[in-house]
């Protein structure tokens, strides 16, 4: 059976389904078995999901608004 280590190691590849049959099969075994690995895979899967719905524009002046907190923090903290 796989330790937690060499689990957290394959999880980025079993997410993308780039292992082995046999790799694959370690995989899901050790997940049986360990309830901290079966949550580590789903915050990962919850990640990967928010990633995904996030929107790929980027904020429109993102350095104007920088520089307009920045003006505010210092005229709060002077």
């Amino acid at each position: 059976m796989l330790t937690c280590k060499e689990q957290v190691a394959r999880s980025s590849d079993y997410l993308d389904g780039q292992l082995s049959f046999r790799e694959k099969l370690m995989v899901r075994h050790h997940l049986m078995f360990c309830r901290n690995c079966r949550r580590f895979i789903r915050q990962i899967r919850l990640m990967q999901a928010t990633l995904r719905a996030m929107p790929e524009e980027a904020v429109p002046d993102v350095d104007a608004l920088a520089e307009r907190l920045a003006a505010e923090r210092r005229k709060d903290n002077p």
